[in-house]
């Protein structure tokens, strides 16, 4: 007979304590991943890899972007053609961190230096808030302070700076600030530091011509537009006397600040295609294929070019005979139409005019003139032209008279690239312009 303390039996009551002890630690294990996935270090190593998940499951969001978070930036400054670059970058580094941008002020007036004397203007003074938003719903999202529950619970982002903060460490911290559930977590990110425009581009131009396309002027600036826009083509009706009279828009840069600036820029560039001399531009404007003779030109010029006293170096004198030129103050519209509003709508309505001109004619260095173009292509690409390298009356035609095309003597057909991957050529200039949009 067996004793209960057989061999036998002590194996089987051995294996049964192991069994047993086996389950208890396994409880253990259990019951320690089920605390530790509550706790607040580990809840916020989870919310980086399910930020995206969150994202997409907020209830507060519009086609994605969601409207509970907001990203609040520096005003923004230096002239229309900076600001409008500097907004579409905001709206750009929102939508990276999948926020929604804080309408931010822009500037009236144009100080390069004296911050403090920068006079802030809402946004919506200058562009339509509400149809922004409707042309750019679910790419990029505007909203006004008010739409903030508590102004208190923000974040301050500081953009780094210097030869050390490169394009590579500006995004990691864009995805960073997304991914990390303590930062995440706070309604407002405000961004402190340098003016957006000279934030770092990591988008395309394509991405910046969807926010450009969303930013109409207001009613007024449109309307001041319309009525240089009549003024201009009246202006050819008294020469000409049937149907629509075209124009021709001519963004010209020869006043002294710029030549300054261009001729450092050529010495720097080791170039000699950025400045155009007053006959260099009457010659290539008078030679593009195509113009009616007469011809009606509105050039668009700095107003210090308006009081010159020397006839010879007026402007207006030079053009070649079936070239009939106008500036806002030949038109009657410098005190009418400009003179009543701040730098900012100056350049605004400027902006339009140039835009809605049968032909336009600027500097490929020039960023006002480079956005113009930008725009124009756009219209272009929308009535199927990818290029304008034909002979012909092509609807939306751009030149830049800061370059020879076909030959010296005519200026080089000029649409913008669409396809590169970021903004630097519109924002800084660029000789290396074509015909081609592809």
């Amino acid at each position: 007979m067996n004793s209960p303390f057989s061999s036998k039996n002590l194996r089987l009551f051995s294996k049964s304590i192991a069994c047993k002890c086996l389950v208890l630690v396994g409880i253990a294990l259990f019951c320690k991943a089920l605390f530790l996935s509550y706790s607040p270090s580990n809840a916020l190593n989870s919310s980086s890899s399910l930020f995206r998940a969150r994202y997409m499951s907020d209830s507060s969001s519009t086609d994605g972007l969601r409207t509970n978070k907001f990203l609040e930036v520096p005003q923004i400054v230096w002239g229309l053609n900076n600001q409008k670059i500097a907004f579409a970058r905001a709206c750009l580094t929102a939508r990276t961190m999948n926020r929604t941008l804080l309408m931010p002020s822009l500037s009236a007036s144009l100080f390069y230096k004296e911050v403090d004397k920068l006079r802030p203007i809402p946004f919506d003074k200058v562009f339509q808030f509400e149809r922004f938003n409707s042309l750019c719903n679910g790419f990029v999202r505007l909203a006004r302070f008010s739409d903030v529950r508590n102004r208190t619970h923000s974040f301050d982002l500081e953009k780094g700076s210097g030869r050390r903060w490169t394009v590579e460490r500006d995004m990691e911290q864009l995805k960073q600030s997304a991914r990390n559930g303590s930062i995440d977590e706070f309604e407002v990110v405000r961004v402190t530091g340098k003016n957006p425009f000279l934030w770092h581009d990591h988008w395309p131009v394509e991405d910046y011509a969807k926010v450009f396309e969303c930013m109409v002027v207001v009613d007024e600036i449109s309307r001041e537009a319309d009525k240089v826009v009549m003024r201009i083509r009246q202006a050819g009706g008294n020469r000409i006397m049937t149907g629509l009279v075209p124009f021709v828009a001519v963004h010209m840069r020869i006043e002294i600040d710029w030549m300054i600036h261009c001729k450092k820029l050529e010495q720097r560039l080791k170039v000699s295609e950025i400045c155009s001399s007053k006959r260099e531009i009457m010659e290539r404007v008078g030679n593009i294929s195509g113009l009616k003779s007469p011809t009606v030109l509105y050039l668009a010029v700095a107003d210090s070019l308006l009081e010159e006293k020397d006839k010879e170096s007026s402007v207006l004198n030079g053009w070649r005979d079936g070239l009939v030129p106008f500036e806002k103050k030949k038109l009657g519209v410098k005190e009418e139409v400009y003179g009543k509003y701040s730098y900012l709508i100056q350049s605004a309505i400027d902006y339009e005019v140039c835009l809605r001109a049968d032909v336009f004619v600027g500097n490929s260095f020039s960023t006002f003139s480079s956005l113009i173009v930008l725009e124009r292509t756009q219209k272009m690409r929308r009535l199927g032209f990818t290029s304008s390298c034909e002979d012909g009356e092509n609807e939306w035609r751009s030149y830049a008279y800061n370059l020879a095309g076909e030959s010296e003597r005519v200026p080089r057909r000029w649409m913008t690239n669409m396809s590169h991957s970021s903004l630097e050529a519109i924002s800084y200039g660029s000789s290396s312009v074509s015909c081609s949009s592809e």
